[in-house]
């Protein structure tokens, strides 16, 4: 909202004499009044830029603190680094970014005009080396001439050569804004959801009378507003609404609004995206305003509000005008100039000019002469300037010219001389420290077009209102054009009395408040021609000659145009350039500014930290995690734990006095070749199949048969993706004649029983089965080695038969512990050692964990852990993920005879498909070094002897590696061409990522105990 400026008030006020307040003298706020504005001055607080200490009040940003210090200079542009002061008062900013705080906690990028000010607050400038005022890399101003839109893309494509060892380095250092710390964040960040009847975005006259109306016609509403107060240009424009002050109505307005228990007012959140199904993306700043947030508070929250309407009142942006150094620090937004001093009694300069083609400018000089600064001049480039605004300069004595600023002159302290252009002809040089612009504005249409709504031109207010709207959403006020406060208040009650209809409450709401409605008066003036640079975009350095140039270069397309100068791309995303830049390519290009079009609008609206993205996932609670059911015991034993999915799985158990990892595991590997050790197995994906059609469903989706399999026996079986790939392995038991048991690898737990109950439910249903997923319910440990009987032995039932006659390789019962407790006993190996594996509930797999051990002492039992096991099944030649990559079929993994040709099973006829068939296929084999002492590396390729490296030349890969104990040396799993056929032959494993080349050779995948005997001993 720009609300509307009362010329008769004002012009009474002026004529009797009215004085304004002085600043403060002696103070080092040189330029802070000593009464006025929204700050509390029983609240001082001390802070620091870039170095040099200084005091605001609580209440003020770190612009309003660093305008009451009399700062100009805040920054440099990106790429001319020309010295820039600040522009705006809101997120529109684009010059004054500053890196706050200090180490972990050091954040680039923030917008002084939005960082409320804390006691202690440190903030540094950017973009500067080795000062602000004293920047090298200013030198670039020189080279302008050539650092034209296009610069890069013309200049640094020859040589070619150059790029990665000059043009990309060079450009690499000088990109970017701001330093991140480097430092993992110390903060933490919250996600939460909202649902209301009616979401109102922005706290303005029209949202503040739209929450009004809706919250008394009884709907649930969320009033957010991005700002550290509510009221919006009402904090800054003044005006009378009902009789009263509008700071007045303001505080009675919301003191209303707090009292509804059905209104919730948000501060410090921004609504920053529109998606599906009426949900709202915003970011609330809960700790920003502070150092450190308090203990056990977040920093920022991340809300996701659905909402069944939604009223975006979200007001407008003043734009600039675009003409010869308009860039110069100390040109200044109208609006920014009144606000610094309305809202923060604090003086932008002591000498104000202003340059405006509307009648809302004229507003700032009815502001700044209430404060006692002097107008230098009002420069206004309307054909016919009304002659109530001539009669208010002349009973306030200053100049009123009807013309236009060609030309600023000026340096990194400021302005100090303004060259006008009469529309006369003759030209008049100014003395001034401060030009308020106003060039109009433009409504906030970003939300309204997040669905890629396309705006609407309006020529009556030269500028871009809402289009087709999100489903449920409508825009009032200045965000619709309606830039009067009386027809905000107006449009802001109808659309809350609206939105809370159509979410079902009809309560009475009442009338809405009455203002004034003067109408925005505007001849648009887009940009004045001049000798030297006229700025469009402030922090990337776009001028109009850029524009002008990519218009003669064809890129006439506002996405090109976009791309091509960069026009927009900034920090402030084109709040302050977008429109500005359209109207000078219409201009160029001969085409009206609808023709020339819009961007598209994508969310977020506002930055969004990747720290609020992510809330509390990250460390670990970057996901859930699960344990297993021995993992306090391990825990307890000094177990390394790895990240297995979701699962916490220990990986080895180191005992005092051993090196290093590959000594804990060569030794667990060795006691259970030697004697026994067991493992936790619990995160093996396990699910009850059941019904008298089980075992016709389990032959559909596995290779091989499982409908003649005996009860009390266990399967190895092998599942096929549709297209005749390997899915996923394990072994299926038969308990019962209507129940078996599948067990699936830990990765694809989740996977497999998505894929068999879309089996169950899609591809058959008339199968009458059912499945249950019981990864959870079961705690399993596989114990191995030779002396696993005698281990066993000691913790069932005497009378259990566990000799190799009562209990044979692959067979399957229930047995009793001692104590009682029903346990699963399944004779399974992965290890190619005898083993079983034994279930119980999963409440008793803490106990059994420990009674294993008090129960093999004797024996010399040890736990081992996942890299055990995986060396292992490497010596073993037992496949697993590495190798059941989604590349893999039955046939290479060298299990093709297992594919029953009797029955039809998912991915039999693919897999019959001649590219999965081919004989040059890689397959699995095993690798192991020439050179005994040479570790192999997994992902190192296999080429043949005295080839090239080259992927002409590239035969396969090694997937698998392990240092074998039993052998002395490191071996390995690959999949190479025709691998099967050339067991013996010497090839070489190249490693381009490690700078490694050596010879292996390929042998047999079983290295160990290749006729099983061991496992069924």
């Amino acid at each position: 909202m720009t609300g509307s400026l009362s010329l008769t008030s004002a012009e009474a006020r002026f004529a009797a004499g009215a004085k304004a307040p002085v600043a403060p003298s002696g103070s080092t706020q040189s330029n802070r009044l000593d009464t006025g504005g929204l700050i509390d001055r029983a609240a001082p607080l001390n802070f620091t830029f870039d170095g040099k200490a200084m005091t605001g009040f609580a209440g003020d940003t770190l612009a309003s603190a660093l305008v009451a210090n009399g700062v100009r200079l805040v920054g440099r542009s990106f790429k001319y680094h020309r010295p820039r002061g600040i522009l705006t008062a809101g997120s529109e900013e684009p010059n004054a970014l500053v890196e706050l705080r200090s180490g972990a906690r050091r954040e680039p990028n923030t917008k002084a005009t939005t960082a409320e000010l804390y006691q202690g607050l440190e903030a540094l400038s950017q973009n500067r080396w080795p000062s602000l005022r004293y920047d090298v890399m200013s030198v670039n101003q020189l080279l302008s001439p050539i650092f034209v839109a296009g610069f890069y893309y013309k200049t640094f494509m020859w040589p070619a050569k150059f790029w990665e060892m000059i043009y990309e380095p060079a450009i690499r250092r000088a990109a970017g804004l701001g330093r991140s710390s480097g430092l993992a964040d110390p903060d933490h960040y919250d996600k939460a959801w909202a649902h209301c009847d009616v979401l109102v975005v922005g706290s303005g006259p029209t949202g503040v009378s739209a929450a009004l109306a809706a919250g008394r016609a009884g709907a649930r509403v969320i009033l957010a507003e991005e700002d550290s107060r509510a009221g919006g240009r009402l904090l800054s424009d003044g005006g009378e609404i009902g009789g009263m002050s509008s700071r007045e109505w303001l505080a009675n307005a919301l003191a209303e609004l707090s009292s509804l228990s059905n209104v919730r007012v948000m501060t410090r959140t921004a609504v920053f995206g529109v998606y599906d199904g009426g949900t709202y993306g915003a970011l609330e700043r809960v700790n920003d305003h502070v150092a450190t947030p308090p203990e056990h508070e977040v920093r920022q929250r991340l809300w996701r509000i659905v909402a069944k309407r939604c009223v975006v009142a979200a007001g407008a942006i003043e734009r600039p005008i675009v003409f010869s150094g308009n860039d110069r620090p100390g040109v200044m937004m109208a609006s920014a100039v009144r606000t610094y001093i309305e809202r923060f009694a604090a003086l932008p300069g002591k000498r104000v000019a202003l340059f405006t083609n509307n009648s809302d400018g004229w507003r700032t000089v009815e502001a700044a002469l209430r404060a006692g600064v002097e107008i230098s001049a009002v420069i206004d480039s309307r054909p016919g300037i009304p002659e109530e605004l001539r009669a208010m300069a002349e009973v306030s004595g200053f100049r009123v010219f009807n013309g236009v600023v060609h030309d600023v002159r000026g340096g990194a302290s400021g302005i100090s001389r303004i060259s006008v252009a009469q529309a006369k002809g003759t030209t008049v040089e100014i003395a001034a420290d401060t030009l308020a612009m106003s060039g109009g504005w433009n409504p906030s249409v970003g939300l309204a077009s997040h669905h890629r709504g396309r705006p609407t031109w309006r020529d009556d207010i030269a500028a871009f209102v809402p289009g087709e709207c999100p489903p449920g959403m409508v825009v009032a006020g200045a965000a619709n054009g309606d830039f009067s406060l009386g027809a905000c208040l107006r449009a802001g009650h109808a659309a809350g009395i609206a939105a809370a209809a159509e979410s079902g409450r009809t309560q009475k709401a009442g009338s809405p408040a009455a203002a004034s409605d003067e109408a925005l008066s505007i001849t648009p003036l887009w940009h004045v021609e001049g000798k030297h640079k006229a700025f469009v975009d402030f922090q990337h350095d776009v001028t109009a000659s850029d524009i002008a140039l990519a218009q003669r270069e064809g890129f006439e397309s506002v996405e090109h145009l976009k791309r091509y100068t960069t026009l927009g791309m900034a920090t402030d995303q084109g709040r302050n350039s977008n429109v500005t830049g359209l109207a000078i390519m219409a201009e160029v290009s001969g085409r009206t500014i609808p023709q020339t079009g819009t961007t598209i609008y994508r969310p977020p609206q506002v930055p969004v930290a990747i720290g609020a993205l992510a809330g509390h996932h990250r460390d670990e609670n970057f996901h859930s995690t699960r344990l297993t059911p021995s993992h306090r015991w391990a825990a307890e034993r000094g177990a390394t734990f790895v990240d297995t999915g979701l699962w916490k799985r220990a990986q080895w158990y180191p005992l005092p006095g051993e090196k290093d990892w590959l000594t804990s595991v060569d030794r667990e590997v060795l006691t259970v070749r030697n004697g026994v050790g067991f493992c936790d197995v619990s995160t093996l994906g396990k699910i009850d199949v059941m019904g008298p059609d089980a075992g016709a469903f389990l032959d559909r989706v596995y290779i091989n048969a499982f409908s003649s399999l005996g009860v009390g026996k266990a399967r190895y079986g092998l599942m096929l993706r549709e297209d005749g790939i390997v899915m996923d392995d394990g072994t299926t038991s038969r308990l019962a004649e209507d129940h078996y048991f599948l067990t699936t690898t830990t990765a694809k737990a989740g996977p497999v029983m998505q894929y068999l109950e879309y089996c169950r439910q899609v591809l058959w249903p008339e199968l009458d089965v059912q499945l249950t997923s019981c990864t959870d319910q079961w705690a399993q440990f596989s114990i191995a080695g030779p002396k696993t009987r005698d281990l066993l032995r000691e913790i069932v039932e005497p009378s259990e038969d566990l000799s190799n006659e009562g209990f044979p390789f692959m067979a399957v019962r229930e047995v009793k512990l001692r104590g009682g407790v029903v346990a699963r006993l399944f004779r399974i190996s992965f290890s190619g050692e005898m083993a079983f594996e034994i279930s119980v509930p999963a409440r008793f797999g803490d106990a059994l964990a420990r009674n294993l051990m008090i129960a093999g002492k004797q024996f010399g039992v040890i736990p081992y852990g996942t890299e055990a096991l995986g060396v292992m099944r490497i010596e073993k030649g037992h496949v697993a993920g590495p190798e059941l990559n989604g590349t893999t079929t039955a046939g290479d993994l060298g299990l093709g005879k297992m594919a029953s040709k009797k029955k039809d099973f998912v991915g039999r006829v693919l897999a019959a498909r001649e590219g999965l068939v081919d004989p040059n296929r890689q397959v699995v084999v095993g690798l192991k070094p020439v050179d005994k002492a040479r570790r192999l590396r997994s992902g190192a390729h296999t080429i043949p002897k005295g080839a090239r490296p080259s992927p002409e030349t590239d035969q396969g890969y090694v997937t698998s590696v392990c240092h074998s104990p039993m052998l002395g040396q490191w071996i390995g799993l690959g999949l190479v061409e025709r691998g099967r056929e050339r067991y013996g032959e010497i090839v070489r494993a190249h490693d381009p990522l490690r700078g490694e080349d050596y010879d292996v050779e390929i042998c047999n995948p079983v290295f160990y105990d290749p006729e099983g005997g061991r496992q069924r001993g």
